[in-house]
Parts: C-alpha cells; structure tokens; sequence
C-alpha cells in the first residue's frame, strides 16, 4: 500500500509500484514510473519522462528529469532512467537526455550514491556502484563506468569518460579521459597512481592490483608515447580482464586519457 501525504501532488497518469512514500510538497508528474519501495521525500520533484527502479530514495529539493540545459533542445521527447536503490540526496539534480546526442537519456546505474547538490547533465550515462559526491558537476555525454567515484566540487568537460574503479578527486578538472582502476587529481589533472586501496576493498587480490599497477607503469613510466604503450602491453601482458578493460578504454578515448604525474613544487 503506497503512503502519498494529503499536500503531495502526483499527476494521475504516474505510474506507482507498491509499498511507495510520497511526502509533503513532493512533485510527480505524468509520464513517470516508479518502481516498488521507493520514498519521494518532501519537496523533491520528478519531472516527465522518468522511469526509476525498485526501492531508491529521493531527499528533499532534489530534481530528476527536468528539461536538459542544451540549446540544441527543440522539445523532444527524451528520458531520465534510474536504476534499484539508487539514492539521490538533498538538491541534486538529473536533466533529461536530447536527440542531438543520439541517445536521448541520462542514465543511472543500480546501487548509485548522488550526494547533494550534485549535477548530472543531459545525455549522461553513470554506471553501477558509482558515487558523485556533493557539488560535483557532469557536463553533457559524461559517461562514468561502474564503481567511478567522482570527488566533492569535481566537475567534467563534456564527453568525458571516468573508467571503471577510478577515483577523481576533489575539486578535480576532468578535461581528459580518467583510465580504469587509477587515481586521478591535482591541477592540471593527472594520473597519481592506482586505486590500491579501493580496489582491495572490493575484494580484487594483491596479484590482481599489482598486475593493473605493472601495466600502468608501462603506460606512464617507460618513455613510451602512448600508440606504443598500448602496442607494449598487448605484447608483453597475457590476456585478462583487467588489461583488456584497460587497453579497450584507452582506444576508445576521443578526449585522451590523463597525463603521467608532474613534479611537484
């Protein structure tokens, strides 16, 4: 049975699962699907064309599917789709996809964390497992794969990428593309080394992070360009998960990836 508070206002033609909270002053439009478990919190707005997935949370002033801040926008029809358990926090906001990117949805992945007053723009895909802490900002077609964490007041260039396991650091200015499994910061953003800690956390071996450190090093380290890097450790490195994810990201990169670490002054 869904608690909806006498002072919510929730257009008929949303779709509710069961067992659904909706608080004072909360908003939800038409063309909405929310999934079963979910708590639309006091004064937080969900927008048309939002589809959300079991048992996530939407603190208050929070904003999802709002119109995307594009003037290539001409009205379309587009979407925000949020994973299960997904929380996003106090202010954060999530805009609409647009047909110019040719995908037309922003999505969120499963088990998400979007801390408050975050922003996630058009056309973004996040993956499951991430965590974009308060004030992060992601521009347009900003793609995070799973378990990316993007530090507090990061922001992204549009067409930006974090791979899988990266950590980005506070205030960092993610103008390049951030590999798999590392760590990125300081200004101009650059590579710090592997996210050792995080990486063990999550049950990856000692063998396993050191292998992903081994290539790294080949890639930043050894007086190669990065053409030849990747040439090197295709060659020289058996065939896993770990390099194939770090040699597929790598050549897909259209921004290219982040710069070996700087001395410091």
């Amino acid at each position: 049975m869904n608690k909806i508070h006498p002072l919510a206002c929730v257009s008929p033609e949303a779709k509710l699962g069961d067992n659904i909270e909706v608080g004072p002053f909360a908003f939800i439009d038409a063309n909405v699907e929310i999934g079963d478990g979910c708590h639309i919190m006091n004064g937080a707005t969900v927008y048309n064309h939002v589809k959300m997935g079991k048992n996530c949370n939407v603190f208050p002033g929070a904003v999802v599917g709002a119109i995307p801040q594009d003037l290539k926008f001409e009205g379309e029809e587009s979407w925000v789709e949020i994973g299960d358990r997904v929380n996003i926090r106090e202010c954060a906001t999530i805009n609409r996809g647009t047909k110019a990117s040719g995908k037309g949805v922003t999505r969120v992945g499963n088990d998400t964390l979007i801390m408050s007053y975050a922003h996630i723009a058009h056309d973004c895909q996040i993956g499951n497992h991430c965590i974009i802490v308060s004030y992060a900002g992601l521009a347009g077609e900003t793609d995070v794969e799973d378990w990316g964490i993007l530090g507090g007041k990061s922001g992204s260039h549009q067409f930006s990428r974090v791979g899988t396991h990266a950590f980005v650091a506070a205030f960092a200015k993610i103008s390049k593309d951030i590999p798999p499994y590392v760590l990125a910061g300081r200004e101009p953003v650059c590579f710090e080394g592997v996210n050792r800690t995080g990486l063990l956390r999550r049950g990856f071996t000692e063998e396993q992070v050191n292998e992903i450190k081994d290539i790294y090093d080949c890639l930043y380290f050894k007086g190669m360009n990065t053409t030849q890097a990747v040439e090197y450790i295709e060659a020289n490195f058996p065939a896993s998960e770990y390099r194939d994810n770090i040699l597929g990201f790598i050549r897909k990169s259209s921004r290219g990836i982040i710069p070996k670490p700087r001395p410091r002054k």
